[in-house]
């Protein structure tokens, strides 16, 4: 199926002094030379080491286990400013465990982070939407920042049908996945995203697919979200939405209780209902359409332009 596409991309961008001392005893008498020091014993065994750790000791183990102040921040990119909200952050220890996963030791919805963790190393992973990233992380004694570069995008989707008729945004939904060159290597990114929504993402190539009704109207575009920026897209369909109902004449009521069921041409089923006046979406193309009322069953073969909505009847004098 040949694909049609317009991409528009908008890019907004958006010390103490020493007291005098003075003599503490006023002597009358001559003062005495100093004697002599002592000669060490070099007999004597050393001095054995002190028992307690000293002062300067003690205050640099009590700082490895004291959590520390860290600040957190994300940019779009190198030249933005902060985001203040809607990021979601995560803390994990660097080492693994024994089953290979890193413990989360902290978690924040904000904009800029303020925590406190012990002096050590950690993994940071921020998400802004559906852009991402990991990095790691040291935190020393005093005061701790970390700027983080998402160097993300985003983008805005919609569809129409070929001609530029308009889309009920209740018929209309995207998939987003990562690039590729077969359905094995592609991820899913975001699901069912509604047209006009704006999805942030790390910059990159995407696949996405616009789903019209849920039959078989699907295009597919590879697109390109680049740092910064803002990429709007509009898919084109080769569809129409189809309604059917069973007369008993050209123009008269819809028959209730009916049993509809539509084939492709090679006989594969792609829709069935009950009732007396179903709507589907349909890509275009020939389709067998049949309306089993009780025992009697009846069809009709039909062609789909793309197009606005349509009506089909199928009248009780052919089957």
């Amino acid at each position: 199926m040949r694909l049609a596409a317009l991409i528009a991309i908008v890019i907004g961008f958006t010390t103490l002094s020493a007291p005098s001392l003075t003599p503490a005893l006023a002597q009358e008498s001559a003062e005495i030379p100093p004697l002599p020091r002592p000669r060490p014993d070099r007999s004597a065994p050393p001095p054995a080491p002190d028992a307690e750790p000293n002062a300067a000791t003690e205050a640099i183990a009590a700082l490895t286990n004291v959590p520390q102040p860290v600040t957190l921040n994300a940019r779009i990119t190198e030249e933005g400013s902060a985001i203040q909200e809607g990021l979601v952050w995560r803390i994990f220890e660097a080492e693994p465990d024994a089953n290979g996963e890193m413990a989360l030791v902290a978690k924040a919805d904000a904009g800029s982070a303020r925590l406190e963790l012990p002096p050590g190393q950690y993994m940071v992973h921020v998400a802004y939407g559906q852009a991402q990233i990991s990095e790691a992380f040291s935190v020393a004694p005093g005061a701790n920042e970390m700027d983080i570069i998402l160097g993300a995008g985003a983008i805005r989707l919609n569809s129409a049908v070929t001609g530029d008729i308009a889309i009920s945004p209740g018929l209309l939904h995207f998939d987003i996945l990562t690039a590729g060159t077969s359905a094995a290597e592609r991820v899913m990114v975001a699901e069912n995203v509604p047209p006009n929504e704006i999805v942030t993402l790390n910059a990159g190539t995407y696949q996405v697919v616009s789903h019209f009704g849920d039959v078989n109207a699907v295009v597919r575009a590879d697109l390109r979200v680049e740092p910064g920026q803002l990429t709007d897209a509009t898919l084109y369909h080769h569809a129409a939405e189809i309604s059917f109902k069973l007369v008993s004449e050209e123009g008269g009521e819809a028959i209730a209780d009916v049993e509809w069921t539509v084939k492709t041409t090679d006989g594969t089923t792609i829709f069935t209902e009950r009732s007396a006046f179903p709507s589907t979406v349909l890509s275009e193309g020939e389709y067998l359409v049949l309306a089993k009322l009780g025992d009697q069953v009846y069809n009709r073969e039909v062609q789909v332009q793309p197009g606005s909505q349509r009506e089909i009847e199928l009248l009780t004098s052919f089957y």
